[in-house]
């Protein structure tokens, strides 16, 4: 069996995907926590993704690295940008995608592509936590409950809190405020989501075209794809696999770099 590999080691979690010679199917895929060993948790992970597919190392045509520590992955052959990968990776899941939404745990993308797949231009916001999932696990950490649990929380809200602050710094005490007065703790999350879809449509900036997908760990969230939806006026749909299209995006890579270089 000969299969190609994507390493995603994104700023919260690693992740592994395969896919076969042909490039049409995942054969596996797996997940680990970010750590500050990166090449450590991303080589066992790797090792482990191939056991579980009953694949041996020898049959690995090619590996590459994306994400923001993509340079410490020293088992990947190259690198390449996740901006690149998570277009690669959608277009493969949805041809039709037009426009990807990518909110991470520290950073969000904006990406727009041409009717041929291929980027057009996008926005990131990298440097600020408010917009991305971190700004989430501050609420959640605030209201004592796990992450998952926040769209159902979301879900019960009536009149959702308005948060004006851009910085999640700022955002906290304003939440504390809240809880203070005695707002809801169903409120203050679902205003929270709101939020970060009025960040991810400053990112925007103009139109956006359809179809919109959504992907990365906050995707998993429910709730934020119709925060998304009424921010951006359109529909947005949550991609088959939120949180691996970049590694999918890069194993895919590796098998066109690899045909490339044997023409």
């Amino acid at each position: 069996m000969t299969v190609y590999a994507g390493i995603d080691a994104g700023s919260r979690a690693i992740k592994v995907v395969l896919v076969d010679a042909n490039g049409s199917g995942i054969v596996a895929r797996a997940q680990t926590d970010q750590g500050i060993e990166q090449d450590r948790l991303a080589r066992e992970l790797f090792e482990r993704t191939l056991g579980e597919g009953g694949i041996e190392k020898s049959d690995v045509r090619r590996v590459v690295a994306t994400g923001y520590g993509r340079n410490a992955i020293d088992i990947a052959d190259t690198t390449i940008t996740e901006i690149t990968c998570h277009a690669v990776g959608v277009r493969h899941l949805v041809p039709e995608a037009r426009t990807i939404i990518d909110i991470g745990g520290q950073d969000s993308k904006l990406v727009r592509l041409d009717h041929n797949g291929k980027v057009r231009d996008f926005a990131m916001n990298d440097r600020c936590a408010a917009g991305t999932g971190r700004f989430l696990e501050v609420v959640a950490e605030r209201l004592g409950v796990p992450v998952g649990d926040l769209g159902r929380m979301a879900s019960r809200s009536r009149d959702p809190a308005a948060i004006s602050s851009m910085c999640v710094v700022f955002a906290e005490t304003e939440i504390i405020g809240l809880l203070a007065c005695g707002r809801a703790g169903a409120d203050i999350v679902a205003g929270v989501q709101n939020a970060i879809a009025a960040r991810i449509v400053a990112m925007a900036g103009r139109s956006v075209e359809q179809p919109v997908i959504f992907t990365g760990g906050v995707a998993r969230i429910s709730g934020m794809e119709t925060a998304l939806q009424t921010a951006l006026g359109r529909p947005v749909a949550i991609s088959p696999e939120p949180q691996m299209t970049g590694a999918l995006g890069a194993a895919l890579l590796a098998r066109r770099d690899d045909e490339n270089m044997n023409v």
